[in-house]
């Protein structure tokens, strides 16, 4: 299988000076061998957790970019699967890789949908989305659901106060803030504003009931606490 050259510091810059939109369509093509693409272990752990919960007929991949997440749902839903993104570029990719998927170009915070979909899922999109948007997007989510319908997506354990990751993502957060508080268009991107008491109460207030189970196969902390979990919002 072709596995796509990463992209160079100098593309990586000039995503990151573009909007969030055009920074993706420039970085399309490479995507899948970025840090940023949902590692496979993660998607497999994901589709066998879910497989229990299910049947599903019908499933939606919010955000799908190049596609990763759509084999999650080939692997679970009997009926048709769609992704829908906002860059062209991304969702050019996700058509080569998936093309008897229905791939849509579309404002995720104002989905063309009527209730249709049995099973909803996100990979790594969330923090693209300001915390006043994100109850906009679960309100759009639940409105593509059938009733009875799951949004399901990975939630990683934050990194612990102090340690590598912590100051690596708080690094990053705040350079993007610096970066959007200097130049136009804003590049949203944020790794640490998804916190899960957070994500329960506006996907509870977008009227969802909310679960989440430990992602074993992802491993434990050294307290015991599980490295990722999975959040179940369901319609009612």
């Amino acid at each position: 299988m072709f596995t796509p050259q990463g992209p160079t510091a100098r593309e990586l810059t000039v995503q990151a000076f573009s909007s969030v939109e055009h920074g993706y369509d420039l970085l399309a093509r490479k995507f899948d061998a970025t840090p940023f693409r949902t590692p496979d272990a993660v998607l497999s752990a994901v589709t066998e957790s879910l497989r229990p919960v299910g049947p599903f007929d019908t499933g939606l991949d919010v955000c799908c970019g190049t596609g990763a997440g759509l084999s999650v749902l080939h692997s679970l839903c009997a009926g048709r699967v769609t992704g829908v993104d906002f860059s062209a570029g991304m969702l050019e990719e996700a058509r080569r890789a998936h093309p008897k998927a229905t791939l849509i170009r579309a404002n995720v915070l104002a989905l063309p949908f009527a209730p249709t979909f049995d099973l909803a899922v996100s990979f790594g999109a969330f923090g693209h989305f300001l915390p006043r948007d994100q109850l906009t997007l679960f309100r759009q989510t639940h409105a593509s659901l059938r009733p009875g319908g799951l949004l399901a997506f990975p939630l990683p354990a934050p990194p612990r106060v102090g340690s590598r990751a912590y100051w690596t993502l708080l690094g990053f957060d705040t350079a993007m803030r610096v970066r959007n508080a200097v130049w136009r268009p804003p590049f949203v991107m944020y790794y640490r504003t998804f916190r899960l008491p957070d994500v329960r109460a506006r996907l509870t207030r977008a009227g969802f009931t909310v679960e989440t189970r430990a992602i074993d196969s992802l491993g434990r902390r050294d307290d015991g606490s599980p490295r990722c979990r999975l959040v179940l919002a369901r319609k009612v």
